[in-house]
């Protein structure tokens, strides 16, 4: 049988999991992530419980001279288990990996709970602080780094002839502004039967330059299209 200040301990663990991994997913909520609050509180809370009951839960029906038990397969497959929770998070989207950081936010809140549910409840205390050095400080470090560090954006102009009676521009822009490219200024005649126009827009990258004026040349009433020279077009 247990004793009252070992169930007392159980509660408090599973009591300090919640918590911490409530402040997690308090951050992943606050950013807007598909597994937030109730996700990472019911991760680490259940991740607690699993470890008590993986210490304690069958010292009744198991004689201590005679069974020896591992408590650690209980944990593993704690973490099994968190894998494929993780992998329902993660998205690819046009080639775009999306969801990663909070998969491992997940996997990350199992281990808190875990820490909390063995005891370990100074080492689930210090991850969790870590985690909000990590997202907060290192986060924008890392917009500066490898290929996420911002380039200097190149303007360039594009000069269209186009047919001004079937809405082209606006398709244009369309296509412009879904391929991400920065429209900063526009400039038309749309004065007889040819319309002519100046588009300025912003890159980082010129290398997808002629892919937009491919598909630009595509759209029904665009007669032409072409890079042109800024200081000219003015």
């Amino acid at each position: 049988m247990l004793t009252l200040s070992q169930h007392i301990d159980q509660i408090l663990g599973i009591l300090l999991a919640l918590f911490l991994s409530s402040l997690i997913g308090l951050e992943r909520q606050a950013r807007g992530k598909s597994a937030g609050l109730r996700t990472d509180a019911i991760v680490g809370m259940t991740s607690a419980l699993l470890m008590v009951v993986s210490k304690y839960g069958f010292n009744d029906v198991l004689a201590a001279d005679l069974v020896r038990v591992d408590p650690s397969r209980v944990a593993a497959q704690i973490v099994s288990g968190i894998g494929f929770l993780g992998a329902g998070i993660i998205l690819t989207r046009s080639g775009a990996v999306r969801g990663l950081t909070t998969a491992a936010t997940v996997w990350e809140t199992a281990g808190i709970g875990m820490a909390c549910g063995a005891g370990l409840w100074i080492a689930g205390t210090a991850v969790t602080l870590m985690h909000f050095i990590v997202v907060f400080a290192l986060t924008p470090l890392s917009r500066h780094i490898g290929p996420h560090a911002p380039r200097r954006p190149n303007t360039i102009v594009l000069e269209l002839v186009f047919d001004p009676g079937q809405g082209v521009m606006r398709r244009v822009l369309s296509v412009m502004t879904d391929s991400k490219w920065r429209v900063s200024e526009v400039r038309s005649d749309t004065e007889g039967k040819r319309g002519h126009a100046f588009i300025e827009t912003t890159t980082a990258d010129r290398v997808a330059l002629p892919a937009l004026i491919a598909t630009i040349s595509d759209l029904p009433g665009i007669y032409s299209v072409e890079e042109a020279d800024p200081h000219g077009a003015d």
